[in-house]
């Protein structure tokens, strides 16, 4: 029960599939469970791991359902009782050629990259052991479409006492802003993948601040990183670095030290804090 164990979402190919790769590289002394939506591709890539000597197993998980969250929460308190690595990788991006409105883009995007990191964290996060690491993957985009706000937009992200509730309610102002089309005029970005991400940064904060509260003496670690712009199917053939080089900041964050204290609610990028 008390082998420790690593989950990485979305993790059946690109950035999240490096992730993995490179754990077991890096001979995380635990378990690594591979996470995908599509059952198929995520055991195709733990087959593909494993005919490289790297021993991984694939568990079920959809972002935008609740109850598969759960399904995956029980089975790690079943089969481990407890959490010491997790890295919330998955998220998406729709296309800059992308004919869907901006309203339905904005409403995708929301639900997988913000409220699907929400609703992982509030099922896997009670199962966290002392010394545990959270990495939510977010995006340099975030801090772009946070400079392009209001002012007013800005103060409220970087407002230090912003709860998760009221982070909540501005990640659905947004959608319906996007939905009505004047999410400019009343001050958000015009993209809605970089608004999402400003969520999964600013969430990271809120977490990190909760569990400073709660579990002070358990020296959890909970970041926001950019892993760069990484050759993927979603940011494209032209991007700089390879998967493997985008998954060296997430690593660096769900293995820092027993003992270390920080960085901690941070956004991380190339192995660096960036001013938020």
């Amino acid at each position: 029960m008390s082998k420790k164990v690593a989950v990485v979402t979305g993790a059946n190919k690109g950035t999240g599939f490096a992730i993995v790769r490179e754990l077991c590289k890096a001979k995380f002394t635990g378990d690594v469970i591979l996470t995908a939506r599509n059952e198929k591709l995520g055991n195709e890539a733990v087959k593909m791991l494993k005919s490289e000597g790297f021993e991984v197993a694939f568990h079920h998980l959809d972002l935008c359902d609740q109850g598969s969250a759960k399904q995956l929460s029980n089975f790690l308190q079943k089969t481990y009782g407890g959490l010491d690595v997790l890295i919330n990788n998955a998220g998406m991006s729709f296309k800059n050629d992308a004919t869907e409105p901006f309203g339905e883009q904005a409403e995708v995007t929301m639900r997988t990259n913000f409220w699907g990191t929400l609703w992982v964290c509030h099922a896997l996060l009670p199962l966290l052991r002392p010394n545990a690491r959270v990495v939510n993957v977010s995006s340099f985009v975030s801090k772009k479409a946070l400079d392009t706000c209001s002012p007013q937009l800005q103060a409220k992200f970087r407002d230090t006492e912003l709860s998760e509730e009221e982070l909540c309610l501005l990640m659905g102002q947004f959608v319906i802003a996007a939905q009505q089309g004047n999410h400019q005029a009343q001050g958000w970005p015009n993209t809605a993948y970089g608004t999402t991400k400003i969520g999964v940064t600013v969430l990271s904060r809120i977490q990190a601040h909760i569990l400073t509260k709660t579990r002070a003496a358990d020296g959890i670690l909970l970041n926001a990183c950019c892993p760069g712009w990484v050759r993927t199917d979603m940011a494209g053939p032209k991007a700089l670095k390879s998967p493997e080089e985008g998954a060296q900041t997430p690593i660096y964050l769900a293995l820092l030290p027993e003992g270390a204290k920080e960085p901690h609610g941070q956004l991380v990028w190339d192995k660096a804090v960036q001013e938020w």
